[in-house]
């Protein structure tokens, strides 16, 4: 047992890197040991893209740094450390040896397999452990627990109808301004050939950022991706002037064309503040505040505002709130039986379709892809493929920089995959290569033709479609919202649809699976 005039250990993981977290806020410096730990469990739990452990890695030194400058005193365990013992647990341990640490205190996890392991400290560390909610969210996790007893439908938009009420943002008393709780229809716009949207501000990688580039490319060579142009912001101060950015360069078009794809043009008008937003580098709420501000003072439309707005304290919330709900049992979630391994060229990007192929291909370069880009070209190919939902979990878990596993899961299982049974989205977001014609320049190029139903020439998305409604109709076929494309295919010809199924399995017969080795 630790001395009890020891100090209390505060260990601080790679999300929470925000100087208002809970396990800080009834600490004083003269008496607390800030822990923070590199360990090489999380780097590899999947294997996950250099830029993202790049980020993540550098974003903790400068937050060390800053607790440092502030006056706390921080011990933190360098991934090379040669009595690094790779686990946050034999950090921990080791942590409270070295300082005599009378107690634990810890802001609860994102992830629900750290939160287990964080629990399972008490009965093993010999100190008093004590986990104190996350505060950096609107909705806390009872309030969305008792939003969620008892209803049979768990939809967003009401709940992101509750968030607005209760924080104000764009309310005129209890009435939404414009009169409406939702632009979504004048968020479509397809992108104009000829748009060029401004490009992000550049962050070039100070000193400490390149000596983890230089650690990363040594320990983690064998990693997807790439840190060749890494551009993502590390610190607040950085964070804060991509928010500036965004806020006054991008967010104007952002709604208009926050659906819409372009060949290289991997970001279009897109914040790229989630990984900022994920590691607590920028504030949910009062970057809400600001969108709203840009309205408030004519410089971004209600449309605009709106989407963004509804991304972050809508989306970004329920999402969290349905992680928690549903795990553990979210992770295995399988409701429409698919069985196909992930294809090689999730990886490689080495495939004829070209939308596939940038996706694959920025996702690659920037650890990044835009929202439409993960749901409507990979996660739709996932789902009409019927790919194993736990293999493409961990493909996006392992290649964004902004994925942890509460917001990467509830999207890819719920929303792209349909693995929840619908618990989250009522229906699914299957589409064929018309949606994809519409929205991108992508089809253009392709060796594939997007109005070609079936054959060797033919967009696969078209005939992948049916094939995919046809397997699951003893699920889907009552579903309410798929009914007219269901009805579409009964009044199909025979011989057509046994055309299209072919076609289908021809194309998924080429699919050669992913080495395992990818992932895990």
């Amino acid at each position: 047992m630790s001395d009890t005039s020891g100090p209390v250990l505060v260990p601080i993981l790679g999300d929470q890197l925000s100087h208002g977290l809970s396990s800080l806020a009834d600490r004083t410096p003269d008496d607390t040991v800030v822990l923070m730990m590199e360990v090489s469990d999380e780097a590899t739990h999947v294997r996950h893209h250099k830029a993202k452990i790049v980020l993540i890695l550098s974003a903790m030194r400068h937050f060390a740094a800053e607790l440092r400058a502030a006056g706390w005193t921080v011990d933190y365990v360098a991934l090379d450390d040669p009595a690094n013992t790779g686990s946050f647990s034999g950090e921990v341990a080791r942590g409270i040896a070295r300082h005599g640490a009378r107690g634990v205190q810890i802001t609860e996890p994102s992830e629900w397999r750290v939160k287990a392991m964080i629990e399972s400290w008490r009965e093993t560390l010999g100190v008093r452990v004590r986990m104190l909610p996350d505060t950096r969210f609107v909705c806390p996790l009872p309030d969305f627990f008792a939003w969620a007893a008892g209803r049979r439908e768990l939809r967003m938009e009401y709940f992101y109808r509750e968030m607005r009420r209760r924080t104000g943002l764009l309310m005129a008393g209890d009435k939404p301004v414009g009169g409406r709780w939702n632009f979504d229809a004048e968020n479509r716009g397809a992108a104009e050939p000829d748009l060029r949207p401004p490009k992000p501000p550049r962050f070039a990688p100070d000193p400490m950022t390149q000596a983890v580039i230089g650690l990363v490319e040594q320990r983690f060579a064998g990693h997807f991706g790439s840190t060749a142009g890494f551009n993502w912001p590390v610190s607040a101060d950085d964070a804060e002037r991509a928010a500036q950015a965004f806020l006054t360069e991008r967010l104007p078009l952002f709604g208009r064309y926050q659906d819409a794809m372009l060949a290289g043009s991997d970001t279009m008008f897109h914040a790229l503040l989630s990984p900022a937003l994920n590691f607590g580098l920028l504030d949910p709420f009062e970057l809400c505040r600001r969108a709203e501000a840009e309205w408030q003072a004519g410089r971004a439309p209600i449309e605009a505002v709106e989407g963004f707005i509804r991304q972050v304290i809508g989306w970004r919330e329920y999402i969290r709130g349905m992680y928690w709900l549903e795990m553990p049992g979210l992770a295995q979630a399988n409701a429409l039986d698919a069985k196909r391994p992930l294809p090689d060229f999730w990886w490689t990007g080495e495939t004829k379709m070209r939308c596939l192929s940038q996706c694959v291909r920025t996702t690659r370069d920037n650890a990044y892809a835009h929202h439409i880009q993960r749901l409507m070209v990979l996660g739709n190919f996932a789902l009409l493929a019927g790919l194993r939902p736990n293999e493409v979990a961990d493909w996006f878990l392992a290649v964004y920089a902004d994925a942890f596993e509460w917001v990467e899961l509830p999207n890819v299982a719920g929303m792209a995959l349909h693995a929840d049974g619908g618990r989250l989205a009522s229906k699914p977001y299957a589409a064929s290569g018309a949606y994809i014609a519409r929205m991108s320049d992508y089809c253009g190029a392709c060796a594939y033709k997007v109005k070609q139903r079936t054959g060797p020439d033919a967009c696969p998305f078209n005939a992948l479609y049916w094939h995919f409604l046809d397997r699951n109709e003893g699920k889907l076929g009552g579903n309410m919202r798929l009914a007219q494309p269901y009805a579409n295919w009964r009044r199909m010809d025979a011989d057509k649809r046994a055309e299209t199924l072919a076609s289908a399995e021809a194309f998924l017969d080429t699919l050669v699976p992913a080495d395992p080795g990818w992932a895990r």
